[in-house]
This record gives structure tokens, C-alpha cells and sequence, in this order.
């Protein structure tokens, strides 16, 4: 007799890569949301879920930053599922008064409509002053020129605070006439901001082993009416912040040293890994193509800048068009079934190299 256990899928869109489908602004939600009625439990990252004003929990859903993801698919963290987290708000002291007074109200309505557990909040000592870069391939980064100013505010959060998870609003460039940001908002081309996030919440998680996510401070844009749906999330108010906020409030906290609970996840329990084809040079990817319970799905319509494919890197996984696509081979793999069982013809099975037989006749 079978014993049941959960299945588990993970759903990766790296950063700042212009990937068609989780480049912009949550529009990888729906993908999440359609994976989670297969998966019992489905792992991803803020870039896949974060939706600016807009935002899906599913209970079912875990919300775990970059680096986190990256040392729970090397084995080093686990994940232990929670019911509330206090969050800690971090603010940038180089944002207007103005805008930051936005900030902390978009808190307090997460707070009272939505009753969030907040923390009193922090600015930093010091502006940290961020600045994008773009790097060759067309892919983001960027720099923070006073990471010990954002280090020594978090430190605050959780020591004096008692902040589980940190939310970090840190002031970004103004670039309203820069061709990038127009491709962006038109649903081209690369996610300006989102490399230089990527730089700031590692840094708070890699310190303190703790939940963290960012969203950039910015001036509001001036309307365009040739908007992409893909990009049109970040249009509607003077914020990021709210799917920040929802996405820390449950997110899992990191396992980092036994003694280890029943609840807790672990690599080893990832069944499937859904990424897009050409970015399989992550290293959560490499690190779950050496487990062998883990299947690799890669997505050839979710194109990126990058091109670093499993085939190259000598990886196993079941190449799939669409994500529609891939959501078939869960279901078939959750069942225990062969994808191959499901096409109108399948090859014979062939001998192991070596061990060939004379055929009959």
C-alpha cells in the first residue's frame, strides 16, 4: 500500500532577465496560482509573485527570497512553514518625506484592512543610495553605495523590534524618459529595477537568515496610454509595498541547524522544477538537477536574454512549450505515470549498453 506525501513543485523566474512570462509585474502570478492546484506545496520567489498593489496568497504558496531559494535547493536551509510573521519595515532614508509618509500609510492600511503584524519602523542612518546597471547580455544589476547603513537598520528591526521578516523600501533613480523603462512599460525588454532589488534583499538574507523582500521608492510616472496589461500593476498608486507585505506576512522562515520539525521542507522533497528553457545556469537549478527525485521542467515560450540551456549544461528535464503544458506533466508525474504513457506512440524499451543479446530468429 502507497503512504501518501505532499508533492512538491518549485517555480523559478530569475531576476532581471526579461523573461516573457515573470519579467514584469507579477504577471507570473497566474502561473503560480494554476501550478498550486496541482502541487500540494509550491516553493517560488517575490519575482514570480510580486504584483505591486496586486497580489494572491494561496496558502499552499511559499514566498522565499533568491538566496534563500538558492541555500534551500543546495541543502544548506530548510523551510519551516508559519502562520504569522512580524515584519519589520525598513525605509530608505534618501526617500522625499513625502513619499515616505506614503510608505508608512500603505503599512498601516496592511495593518488595519488586511490585519498584517507590523513592527514599528526604521530609516536608515545614512541614504543608501542605489544605482542601476545593465550588463551586456541586457540583463540588470545594480549597487548600493551604503550597504552597512541597510545592515545596521535590519539589525534594529530584529533585535529591538523582534521583526521576523524584513520589508526594505529603498529610494531608486528617477529615469521617466530612459528608452529601458519605456520598452518596460510597454512590455519589452528588461525590468530596470529589478537586478538592483535582487542585490538588496540577498544581502539582508544572506546576514540574517531571515525573510526579506524589496520594493523600490520611486516618483509616479505619467500616464501612458500605451501601457502593457504585463506592466500596468506598477500604475496604480504610489507604492510597491502592499504584495511585499502580504508575501512576508507567511513567508517561511529558514532552517539553518537541526534539530529539524516534521512540517519542515527540504530540498530533497522538491518533486518537480518548473524553469524557463534558456535559464538553466541558476543555482538552484544546478544544485536540484543532482537530486533524483527532482523533475526539471523547462518552459520554451517563457524566453529570456540569457541562453544557457539543460541540454548544454548536461541536465536532465522534460522540455515543454507552455506553462499549460507543463501543468500536464505534474499531473502525470503527481500520478505516478510516465508523460510518455500519455503520447500515441512509445519507443521500445532498448538494452543496456553492453549487455546486448543475439535477436531471435
Amino acid at each position: 500500500m502507497s503512504v501518501w506525501r505532499p508533492y512538491t513543485a518549485m517555480v523559478v523566474v530569475p531576476t532581471g532577465i526579461g523573461a516573457a512570462i515573470g519579467g514584469y509585474a507579477g504577471d507570473a502570478l497566474p502561473v503560480v496560482k494554476a501550478i498550486a492546484q496541482v502541487a500540494d506545496r509550491v516553493i517560488t520567489h517575490p519575482n514570480v509573485l510580486n504584483g505591486a498593489s496586486l497580489y494572491w496568497p494561496t496558502c499552499n504558496t511559499f514566498y522565499v527570497e533568491g538566496y534563500g531559494l538558492d541555500q534551500f535547493a543546495a541543502g544548506a536551509w530548510g523551510l519551516r512553514p508559519v502562520h504569522q510573521n512580524r515584519i519589520g519595515l525598513l525605509l530608505d532614508a534618501g526617500i522625499e518625506p513625502e513619499l515616505r509618509l506614503r510608505h508608512v500609510q500603505v503599512a498601516d492600511a496592511a495593518r488595519a484592512t488586511l490585519g498584517l503584524t507590523l513592527t514599528e519602523y526604521v530609516v536608515t542612518d545614512a541614504p543608501l543610495h542605489v544605482s542601476l546597471r545593465t550588463a551586456s547580455s541586457g540583463a540588470t544589476w545594480g549597487t548600493i553605495e551604503n550597504p552597512d547603513s541597510l545592515l545596521r537598520a535590519a539589525e534594529k528591526l530584529i533585535h529591538q523590534a523582534g521583526a521576523e521578516a524584513i520589508a526594505v523600501v529603498a529610494r531608486f533613480p528617477d529615469d521617466t524618459g530612459s528608452e529601458a523603462l519605456q520598452n518596460y512599460r510597454h512590455g519589452q525588454g528588461v525590468d530596470p529595477l529589478a537586478g538592483a532589488e535582487a542585490v538588496i534583499s540577498h544581502l539582508v538574507v544572506r546576514t540574517f537568515r531571515l525573510p526579506c523582500a524589496h520594493a523600490p521608492a520611486l516618483s509616479p510616472l505619467p500616464l501612458d496610454p500605451h501601457l502593457s496589461p504585463k506592466s500596468a500593476a506598477e500604475e496604480l498608486g504610489y507604492t510597491f509595498l502592499p504584495c511585499v507585505l502580504v508575501g512576508l506576512s507567511r513567508a517561511p522562515q529558514f532552517v539553518t541547524q537541526p534539530p529539524s520539525q516534521p512540517t519542515d521542507i527540504w530540498s530533497d522533497q522538491v518533486d518537480a522544477l518548473v524553469v524557463p528553457a534558456s535559464a538553466c545556469g541558476g543555482s538552484a537549478v544546478l544544485s536540484l538537477s543532482q537530486q533524483t527525485r527532482t523533475q526539471i521542467i523547462t518552459v520554451r515560450n517563457n524566453t529570456t536574454r540569457m541562453a544557457v540551456t539543460a541540454q548544454q549544461l548536461g541536465i536532465t528535464a522534460i522540455a515543454v512549450e507552455s506553462y499549460l503544458e507543463a501543468l500536464g506533466v505534474m499531473v502525470a508525474h503527481k500520478a505516478g505515470l510516465s508523460p510518455a504513457a500519455l503520447e500515441p506512440a512509445i519507443a521500445p524499451l532498448q538494452p543496456l549498453p553492453g549487455f546486448e543479446t543475439k535477436p531471435f530468429g
